[in-house]
């Protein structure tokens, strides 16, 4: 997965109250654990203000963030609210809250993690894509 590029409001200029933010809307999200332990989720996510709310088939996700120029980072409880049949779930199926740092562009953002499950630090990658704005 590539990164994306940084997003720039001439960040260097004085007195800059344009820089870029994260667009409030409505994305899509994609998860992939990428070391220590197995899983993926597709869903919906709303960013608004520093907060996050959304959810896919088996979890809801809430939590918080902060961003500037390009790049942010933020907190993100995931929390089961429907069993899962056949599916290895996200996380292995357990409530978990973790913390992650990437980078945004005007309609997409990019995000690597970790969640501690158990005992065990999992690494996770998502990918967002702004698909209504609020």
């Amino acid at each position: 997965m590539g990164l994306l590029p940084v997003a720039r409001a001439d960040d260097d200029a004085p007195g800059n109250a344009g820089a870029m933010t994260v667009t409030n809307g409505l994305y899509t999200i994609q998860i992939e654990m990428t070391e220590g332990g197995q899983g993926r989720a597709n869903g919906v996510i709303v960013l608004h203000d520093g907060r996050i709310a959304g959810g896919d088939s088996y979890f809801y996700y809430s939590g918080s963030y902060s961003a500037d120029r390009g790049k942010w980072r933020g907190e993100l409880t995931t929390s089961e609210h429907a069993k899962s049949a056949g599916v290895l779930p996200l996380f292995g199926g357990r409530d978990v809250t973790c913390g992650f740092t990437g980078l945004y562009s005007a309609d997409t953002a990019q995000v690597s993690g970790t969640a501690l499950v158990g005992k065990t630090s999992v690494m996770f990658v998502a990918r967002l894509m702004l698909r209504s704005k609020l």
